[in-house]
């Protein structure tokens, strides 16, 4: 599957998680990163570019399951913008793929089709040539994605 399409899908697997606000953007989770109280979701501050996933990435680790989906497909495209460069923003959200999963739990808050399409870009990056997160993708593939993966059901 080539990357528009599969970007494509993810937006559409994700569609009614994007449209919900999230009750802690990627600033508020990087204000927490600094000991900060966070700020509420500001539509005209949280609007998600480029820079706003270069600024704001160490967020990614404080959003709770329903923000992380917000976030997730805006992620994923711009990790396949970025896909041959290295680059903190792909490798968080990278990071953010790989157990332990929390509790509330976010990797298996999703549905069968969006847990799919993930492991579709996951494939796209630890098996693009040209990827400069080819180590990094293939090991989250074994952790948690592929069939049988190492720390998938395993008890806490």
């Amino acid at each position: 599957m080539s990357k528009p399409p599969l970007v494509s899908k993810l937006f559409a697997a994700f569609a009614s998680d994007i449209e919900v606000t999230p009750s802690i953007s990627l600033r508020g989770g990087d204000q927490l990163d600094d000991y900060k109280e966070p700020s509420q979701f500001d539509p005209s501050v949280d609007s998600i570019s480029d820079s706003y996933l270069e600024k704001y990435h160490w967020g990614v680790t404080y959003l709770d399951a329903a923000s992380w989906r917000h976030y997730l497909p805006h992620l994923i495209e711009y990790a396949f913008r970025h896909i041959h460069d290295g680059n903190i923003v792909v490798d968080a959200l990278l990071n953010l793929l790989r157990p332990p999963d929390r509790e509330p739990p976010r990797l298996a808050s999703l549905n069968a089709e969006q847990e799919a399409l993930v492991t579709k870009f996951l494939d796209s990056l630890a098996f693009d040539k040209q990827s400069a997160h080819q180590e990094l993708a293939s090991q989250v593939l074994e952790e948690w994605w592929m069939p049988d993966a190492l720390y998938r059901g395993v008890a806490k």
